[in-house]
């Protein structure tokens, strides 16, 4: 039998190490920007290009590499920083593996030139698919100039399951914004087709995260200092009142690496227990110091997950130190009674004060059975009694000014059933045939709807039916490629961090479909000048804000998929709210406008909307 085991060719093992350590676009800016640092650069600034498809370049004014160091670099396995075993368990450089320019010099078109410090003549190399195709003496700058081009062009399936651009410009950025929290005395720039996403000068903690996340986030930082003889733990806080319904704000570091540690995250939750809403989530900026022989970051290619010894310990001296500051610095919302509508009483005056009793003054020859007072301003005589009464018996009040209705979650508004509904076949469910039109609903507890059907009683989510006629509504208006918008008189203001600022422009021409007009001003300012007409009575820049988030961990893509979602987030974040009494009439057009709707068993979220309690149920219900 023939032997069947050999050795993968060097192109081939750096194409499945590529696999590992490079991922995406991202992935080729952290590992080019880490090495940066570990040269001692001060300045790095980093270009793309079609959101690193074409082009990532990344230029520091670090030390530099010498012709022989240059070429090993793109060795596998090759590194300066680990000498032996024991290394490993020391490490404080970003990159060590040997791993990156190798595997990244696999799979793109890579030009370097980098000149050490105090040399007259630099090096410029070009490798192409892991094989060197030229290096000579080149006339550079002191540092290193990385040119990565048409990443993955040997590898098609690689390149085709990258996602859009926006999405993935969106990581590069969170890429650059923790490595530029990790690293504040750091000078970073980075720009995208020319255009600056940031220009970060070297600054300190707090000054860092304004630049990057927007001036509005400062007035929420509140520090964390705590000293103990197993970590040392720096950086902010966000107050309780700031909290978000989304991440994106939550950054640990650990030696001045990033890291992501969902154990240390349920610190911070526990930490903030009973002071935020279940979903609501605080940003917080901290910053670990520990003994470098007490943690494991080679536990994963990427180095972003970190293995502690004592994680016990350390969750314990986290979750005290955030409860302090939020002692410390009063971040426990306070009880603001309700003020309007009270009597104002005034102070007591000094002694020997006296008290006027207050005049009233009255008309001694005012007769109510005189004609002439039956006369209004106007002149019009009331001559028949019962029109004041009119309607009081029905309890009905005037439509038009019952279009709109406010309770205790928001504004609740149900529009009249278009004309396509009332043309519409209605479809009842398990058959049941019978006329709503005139049905008598209950509210229960206002979160449910009941009615009668013929074979017991059929429940309504009254909070999930709405959301379910709002997405199809959205979902015309997409098809239709008609809407109304209702023109903002004050516009509100959105002042976004990069990323979100990304996520915004790759969905305002599905949003300007659906009605909302909002314009781009410089510094990732936005203003939304108009809100689509059925949602014109809820906050415009928290629907926005809602959006955002539903599009963080999720690539703005398939043009179907944008819209779907759009609507969903949209008909969720504008549904009315539990907690909200409604009147019959407004029962009823829910009721009908929802049997109109194609899929009236289910919410856009996916949740069940309508059931029936048997008449047999209820009845052993009653059963001794």
């Amino acid at each position: 039998m023939t032997d069947v085991i050999h050795l993968l060719p060097d192109s081939v093992a750096n194409q499945i190490a590529a696999g590992e350590v490079i991922q995406r676009p991202a992935s080729v800016v952290k590992e080019l920007v880490e090495n940066a640092i570990d040269a001692g650069g001060d300045s790095i600034t980093v270009y793309v290009k079609d959101a690193g498809r074409t082009l990532i370049q990344v230029i520091d004014n670090g030390k530099g590499m010498s012709p022989t160091d240059a070429r090993m670099s793109f060795e596998r396995h090759a590194t300066s920083k680990i000498r032996e075993a024991n290394d490993l368990f020391s490490v404080r450089t970003m990159g060590f593996r040997g791993e990156a320019l190798a595997s990244i010099a696999s799979v793109a078109d890579v030009e370097l030139r980098t000149r050490q410090q105090g040399e007259e003549l630099g090096t410029y190399l070009h490798i192409l698919g892991s094989v060197l195709q030229k290096q000579q003496g080149d006339h550079c700058p002191e540092g290193s100039n990385f040119a990565v081009k048409n990443l993955f062009f040997n590898v098609p399936a690689r390149r085709k399951f990258l996602k859009s651009n926006s999405y993935e410009l969106k990581n590069i950025i969170t890429e650059i914004q923790r490595i530029a929290l990790a690293n504040p005395e750091l000078a970073i720039s980075l720009f995208h087709n020319q255009a600056p996403v940031y220009e970060l000068p070297s600054e300190n903690v707090r000054k860092r995260i304004v630049g990057l996340f927007g001036k509005a986030i400062n007035q929420s930082l509140t520090p964390v200092d705590a000293e103990t003889t197993l970590v040392k733990i720096s950086g902010f806080i966000g107050q309780p009142k700031f909290a978000k319904k989304s991440f994106g704000e939550q950054f640990f570091f650990v030696n001045g690496r990033f890291m992501k540690h969902p154990f240390f995250h349920r610190a911070v939750m526990h930490s903030y227990e009973r002071i935020l809403p279940p979903d609501a989530i605080p940003s917080y900026f901290l910053y670990l110091e520990v003994d470098t022989a007490s943690i494991d970051i080679n536990i994963h290619p990427t180095k972003t997950e970190i293995k502690f010894e004592d994680e016990q310990a350390i969750w314990q001296i986290l979750s005290a130190c955030i409860r302090e500051s939020i002692g410390k610095y009063n971040l426990m919302p306070a009880i603001d009674f309700d003020q309007q509508g009270s009597i104002d009483i005034p102070l007591l005056p000094g002694r020997g004060s006296s008290f006027a009793p207050p005049e009233i003054e009255i008309n001694r020859h005012y007769n109510p059975f005189h004609q002439e007072h039956y006369r209004g301003r106007e002149g019009d005589q009331i001559s028949q009694w019962e029109k004041l009464y009119q309607g009081m018996e029905q309890g009905e009040r005037s439509p038009e000014n019952e279009a709109r209705r406010t309770g205790p979650g928001g504004n609740f508004y149900i529009e009249s059933q278009p004309e396509e509904a009332k043309n519409r076949q209605t479809t009842f469910p398990m058959g049941e045939e019978q006329t709503y039109q005139s049905a008598n609903f209950l509210q229960l507890k206002n979160r449910y709807l009941l009615t009668p059907v013929k074979s017991g009683l059929m429940v309504i989510d009254q909070r999930e039916a709405h959301a379910r006629i709002l997405y199809e509504n959205f979902m015309q208006n997409f098809n239709s490629h008609l809407s109304v918008s209702q023109r903002q008189l004050f516009p509100p203001e959105l002042e976004l961090n990069a990323a979100d600022a990304e996520i915004l422009n790759a969905l305002r021409d599905e949003l300007h479909q659906l009605g909302f007009e909002i314009r781009a001003e410089a510094g990732h300012h936005f203003y939304i000048d108009g809100t689509p007409g059925v949602l014109s009575h809820l906050d415009a820049k928290e629907l926005v804000e809602n959006v955002i988030a539903s599009f963080q961990f999720r690539p703005v893509d398939l043009m179907e998929e944008i819209k779907a979602q759009l609507a969903r987030v949209l008909a969720l974040s504008s549904a009315v709210n539990y907690g909200i009494s409604l009147k019959q009439e407004e029962m009823s057009a829910l009721f009908n406008q929802l049997f109109a709707c194609q899929s009236p068993g289910f919410s856009p979220s996916g949740k069940k909307i309508i059931s029936i309690i048997a008449l047999a149920d209820i009845e052993n219900l009653l059963k001794d």
